[in-house]
């Protein structure tokens, strides 16, 4: 069972609840279905009948840009140099994707990575990926192709 490290500073009575909470619920960092059928997932959080705050659904999305942005970071050495803009392009497509599939854009990765935007744009549209996602596509390909003001 993992130590409640994550927890934020709160009452011992709280995180003694907490740990004899996660003892009979268990810990699961993926859905799954409980005993009655139930979605289900971290610490007994019923999916189906409770759901997710928008305070939930923000740190999730925080955590999951966080996540994408050290891909890009990865994949693409000039990144941080990058405009505002294509920085978003580029994090969309690692958002969907994840950095292993975003990195199979070999001949898009090469185009960026030599400077040619137009080239790398041309070759995200030209991917199964662009067939599956349709006007996001359109849309990240724009970001690319464009160029906002240094900063």
């Amino acid at each position: 069972m993992a130590k409640l490290k994550s927890l934020p500073a709160i009452r011992q009575a709280d995180r003694d609840l907490a740990t004899m909470l996660e003892r009979h619920e268990g810990r699961r960092r993926h859905p799954y279905r409980d005993q009655v059928g139930k979605l289900t997932i971290g610490v007994g959080r019923n999916l189906d009948d409770r759901g997710l705050s928008a305070d939930e659904i923000d740190l999730l999305l925080a955590n999951d840009i966080a996540i994408a942005r050290a891909g890009c970071r990865a994949l693409f050495p000039a990144f941080d140099g990058f405009d505002s803009k294509r920085q978003a392009g580029l994090i969309s497509m690692a958002f969907n994707l994840g950095q292993t599939r975003l990195a199979g854009f070999r001949r898009m990765r090469a185009a960026i990575n030599d400077g040619n935007w137009i080239g790398a744009s041309n070759e995200a549209l030209d991917s199964y990926w662009a067939l599956q996602v349709g006007h996001r596509a359109e849309e990240i390909a724009a970001l690319l192709r464009s160029s906002s003001k240094p900063r």
